[in-house]
Parts: structure tokens; C-alpha cells; sequence
């Protein structure tokens, strides 16, 4: 493994230049928490690094790597709502 920044970790053996910039581009997230993780077969994405692990804090990206490989996400009302969430994970 492989500390990049504080705030990124790796454990790929390879990563082309572009990769890195685009995985501390994101680790730089203000919801991004603790760290963005690299593993071992990261590669350029179009959204977000694909190979990536990006834990957030407050926050829900449904899309950053799968709209690279098709993935579908839709959009479903439940009967949820903001209050239902811990205080501490409302936006």
C-alpha cells in the first residue's frame, strides 16, 4: 500500500499519471471521508477513477464510477424522508 496524500491511499502496482490526478482530484472532496482507495486494477474513469473506493460523510454518489460501465441507477421515492436519517448524516 501506497500513501499518496493523506487523503489517498493505493495499493495498485501500476497507475498511469492521469489516474492519480483524477483520484486526488476526487479524494479531495469536501465529503470524501476518511480517504479514497485506490485498488489494484485502478484505471482513468469518465466520472470517477474506476477501481476506486470513496467512502463518504453526508453525502450519496450513486453514479461515480458506474455510469462509466453502465451500471443503472434510477431514482425511487420511498417513504423516507431527511428527518429519517441521523442528524449527523444530514446534508
Amino acid at each position: 500500500m501506497q500513501k499518496i496524500t493523506n487523503r489517498l491511499l493505493s495499493w495498485a502496482s501500476m497507475l498511469e499519471e492521469q489516474t492519480e490526478q483524477q483520484a486526488r482530484t476526487t479524494s479531495r472532496m469536501p465529503f470524501v471521508f476518511p480517504h479514497l482507495a485506490l485498488m489494484p486494477d485502478a484505471h482513468l474513469g469518465l466520472g470517477a477513477t474506476v477501481g476506486s473506493v470513496i467512502p463518504t460523510l453526508g453525502a450519496v454518489m450513486p453514479a461515480a464510477v458506474g455510469v462509466d460501465i453502465g451500471c443503472g441507477m434510477i431514482a425511487v421515492r420511498t417513504q423516507f424522508s431527511r428527518s429519517d436519517l441521523p442528524a449527523d448524516l444530514r446534508p
